[in-house]
């Protein structure tokens, strides 16, 4: 079992991108979104993704989703992600550690608000990183797939002076197609009856609904995940 992003979810089923043929998943339910938060140093001069050229930048961990999103909207602003930016594909520890620090001028964060690595980096370096606004991206992002959407950080997210434009991406949660019927059904039974326990641990888990649950599109759902889902009722 595996969470994903929405966009590395149907490149897996359709055998494209990072994927030599199609992948053997499918999907118990459609989760919260991913906000794509990118944040730059006051200092860096960055005020778009485009001015990341020639920047340290980190894009995430190796083949994370955070990556992948990263590398399309760095291609998407007119950038080689291998030769116009000083890469650090760092998690989001060493990331965070880097902006504070001054090793790192900029980041890419696909995740859930509020993400505690963020919190900790508004909290105390807040007077010297900022948000990028993503979205006038968007356009370009959507042609390479449906599930980039618009979205808003909004500033009591992070404490943050104004609220932020940037593009939204569904997290899915997949299991391999030969999953026992009867274990995809508890499972995803489990996620929606447990939800509140999961948004103690994780506030983004408030994000997960009955009313989104089903839309995995182009990703097909597990039959013992349609059971649950008839059962609890959803759309």
């Amino acid at each position: 079992m595996a969470f994903s992003l929405f966009d590395t979810a149907v490149n897996a089923v359709e055998g494209k991108g990072s994927f030599s043929a199609p992948q053997p998943v499918e999907a118990l339910a459609r989760l919260y979104d991913n906000y794509t938060q990118v944040v730059v140093r006051k200092d860096s001069g960055i005020k778009s993704v485009a001015d990341m050229r020639g920047k340290r930048i980190s894009t995430g961990s190796p083949k994370s989703g955070t990556e992948v999103i990263a590398n399309r909207l760095l291609e998407a602003a007119g950038l080689d992600p291998a030769k116009d930016i000083r890469a650090q594909r760092l998690d989001l520890t060493k990331t965070v550690e880097g902006v504070k620090d001054g090793s790192v001028d900029g980041f890419f964060w696909s995740g859930g608000l509020p993400t505690g690595g963020l919190t900790d980096l508004f909290t105390t370096a807040g007077d010297s990183v900022k948000f990028v606004d993503v979205a006038p991206l968007l356009p370009k992002m959507t042609a390479l797939s449906p599930g980039y959407q618009e979205g808003t950080i909004g500033r009591d997210a992070y404490g943050t002076a104004a609220d932020t434009r940037t593009i939204v991406v569904p997290n899915v949660l997949l299991v391999r197609k030969d999953l026992d019927a009867n274990v995809a059904c508890a499972i995803t039974r489990t996620v929606f009856d447990k939800r509140d326990a999961l948004a103690q641990a994780n506030p983004a888990a408030k994000g997960i609904s009955l009313e989104k649950a089903r839309r995995t599109l182009p990703v097909p759902l597990h039959r013992g995940a349609e059971k649950a889902l008839t059962d609890l009722g959803a759309n």
